[in-house]
């Protein structure tokens, strides 16, 4: 047989192309079958630190505007915490250890006009270790990056209200209170005054304070109706007669007080008609409730029956939606318990023994009642 025919029929044989096709595909078959099984690896390592992240970053901002982190150092470190939390499950602690000391947390704070907004960035980078069959395409690890953002804030509002002073100027009033020269009326003049102070400071422009007061003996004395600021509230308290001529019923004031400033369901009352104009939709009542002595009849003694009826007052008035503040200048044990039973809660009521004390009890009283209100936002 001729050389040439030999080499022909070697060219026509097709004996061995499955072998040598086998051979020439099977690495490329391998590393696609590694590349599929780390590329959903990769997908799902990616998607449980994305979540990771994302939840550091919400724990931190959040705790933030809470104020339950002091500050960034402190959101910081609680934001690494929360990473390993949710990391370890999924990778194990050891690697997440190692993966939250190398987190990348940025925290930017930012101060508005009516508050903070906080915004906390949490950044991971991992290599993961794939298969030893995309070792064959000659890769050991695969990079995943994830950064996870969120955004948190606290707004802060002042609120409006109307607050009525019912205030005690009878004769009892004229007595010092340990001071030379200075009686219960000087001392009375000067907390409210700090009082007044507290308010403008907290509403420079009469927007959201309407004020009022109602003196008092045995009867009412001396009143101004509610109105924005405190100048015809000033006046009215400047009124008061430093003599030692009255005994004690707060009856009448306090339901004058309540008439002028209680809330009905139509919000067609004259205070709800007036912050609507200065667009305040929600609006806080209070009553300022204030004497020395104990409720008595027309022979200066403590009468159960006029006691009993101002309870009936105060009773009324916080169940119209009023907040009652009270207020014993050194009062006897009766008008304290008195005081104490009126106000809306222990922590609204106040014991005065002394000058200083009655300045502190209503310089807390407004500062209390024209706190503002804090919204979180996320």
């Amino acid at each position: 047989m001729m050389a040439w025919q030999g080499f022909s029929r070697l060219v026509k044989d097709r004996s061995g192309n499955f072998g040598m096709m086998t051979a020439i595909l099977l690495p490329v078959l391998i590393g696609a079958g590694g590349l599929a099984l780390d590329v959903t690896n990769m997908l799902i390592s990616k998607a449980e630190l994305q979540d990771a992240a994302d939840s550091a970053a919400l724990a931190a901002s959040t705790a933030l505007a809470a104020g339950e982190a002091a500050n960034e150092a402190a959101a910081e470190e609680l934001a690494r915490q929360f990473f390993l939390g949710q990391a370890s499950n999924t990778m194990g602690e050891e690697a997440a250890t190692a993966l939250a000391g190398a987190l990348d947390i940025d925290i930017k704070t930012t101060t508005t006009g009516n508050g903070k907004k906080f915004e906390v960035q949490v950044g991971s980078t991992y290599d993961l270790a794939l298969s030893p069959l995309m070792g064959v395409l000659g890769y050991g690890t695969m990079n995943i990056a994830t950064s996870g953002t969120s955004t948190s804030g606290v707004t802060a509002k002042q609120p409006a209200l109307t607050m009525a002073l019912v205030l005690d100027e009878s004769g009892s009033m004229h007595e010092s209170v340990g001071m030379p020269g200075v009686n219960k009326h000087a001392a009375l003049r000067t907390a409210a005054t700090a009082l007044f102070n507290a308010l403008d400071e907290a509403d420079p422009d009469k927007k959201l304070v309407r004020t009022a007061v109602y003196t008092y003996d045995q009867r009412l004395v001396w009143r101004s109706a509610p109105a924005w600021g405190t100048s015809d509230a000033r006046e009215t308290l400047h009124k008061i007669v430093d003599d030692s001529y009255g005994t004690t019923n707060a009856n009448e004031p306090l339901q004058k007080a309540t008439d002028a400033i209680k809330p009905n369901a139509a919000r067609t009352d004259t205070e709800s008609k007036e912050h609507a104009k200065k667009d305040n939709e929600t609006v806080r009542r209070y009553i300022v409730f204030m004497t020395d002595g104990q409720m008595t009849g027309t022979d200066g003694k403590w009468s159960k029956k006029v006691d009993g009826d101002v309870r009936k007052k105060c009773d009324s008035a916080k169940k119209a939606g009023l907040h009652i503040y009270t207020v014993a200048l050194k009062a006897p044990t009766n008008g304290k318990t008195l005081l104490n039973y009126c106000a809306t809660s222990s922590k609204d009521y106040f014991e005065a023994e002394t000058m200083d004390n009655l300045i502190k009890a209503f310089e807390t009283i407004a500062k209390d009642a024209a706190k503002e209100t804090t919204r979180l936002t996320n």
